[in-house]
């Protein structure tokens, strides 16, 4: 299926089916999606928290105390990823990235990992010094990857909800996040919806192209 009919089909489902489970090969094909995500300069300031278990998504409702309307999208859902995003561009994170481009083969020479290296730290000291968005920033990177696996899900034939609507500081205490560096962002719940899923039936609704798009 091409991807604008994906993106003309998918929608943010409501309510799911609890009874029905993603296969597992389908999540891991999921998952392999989103790790190959975009982001500036491959920075890739990002964690992904995935529940599966009925336990691991009790757990997640700890974020969702105050947004009662959002637990039963996680607890009835199959799976939920939590997006997180870095509190800091760490030293170590950025030597890891670029050990990994070099055992992935991304350099041709010295010359060109240490190019490589130098163009990174310039757009981190950008944001970090002169903009003053550092965190901004990196969770912009994260929201390339809500996208990725948003389409992805479509593509694999899943139903999905982007969620914003929960207590970050109560999950991220939950799941021990910010001693580790990190701060949770966004949820995405996946699985199948239920027959009482309201907005399945409604008619897509976006702006016409001649107001959202300018073309010179």
């Amino acid at each position: 299926m091409d991807t604008v009919t994906l993106a003309k089909r998918r929608y943010t489902t409501k309510a799911y089916d609890a009874s029905r489970k993603i296969e597992q090969a389908t999540i891991d094909a999921l998952l392999e999606q989103l790790r190959h995500s975009p982001s500036s300069v491959n920075s890739q300031p990002w964690h992904f928290i995935v529940a599966g278990s009925a336990e691991g998504k009790a757990r997640l409702t700890k974020g969702t105390e105050a947004f009662a309307y959002n637990t039963p999208k996680i607890l009835n859902a199959s799976h939920v990823i939590v997006f997180a995003t870095r509190t800091e561009m760490t030293e170590a994170h950025l030597n890891a990235v670029l050990d990994q481009e070099a055992a992935d083969g991304r350099f041709r020479d010295d010359q060109a990992r240490a190019g490589q290296d130098l163009t990174r730290r310039s757009f981190v000291n950008l944001h970090r010094y002169d903009f003053k968005d550092t965190q901004h920033w990196m969770e912009k990177q994260t929201y390339l990857a809500l996208g990725t696996a948003l389409l992805g899900a479509a593509a694999l034939g899943l139903d999905a909800t982007p969620i914003e609507g929960f207590d970050s500081k109560a999950l991220d205490a939950e799941l021990g996040l910010r001693e580790r560096g990190f701060t949770s962002v966004v949820l995405l719940s996946l699985g199948y919806r239920s027959e009482d899923d309201f907005n399945a039936g409604l008619n897509k609704s976006r702006l016409p192209a001649e107001t959202v798009f300018t073309f010179l």
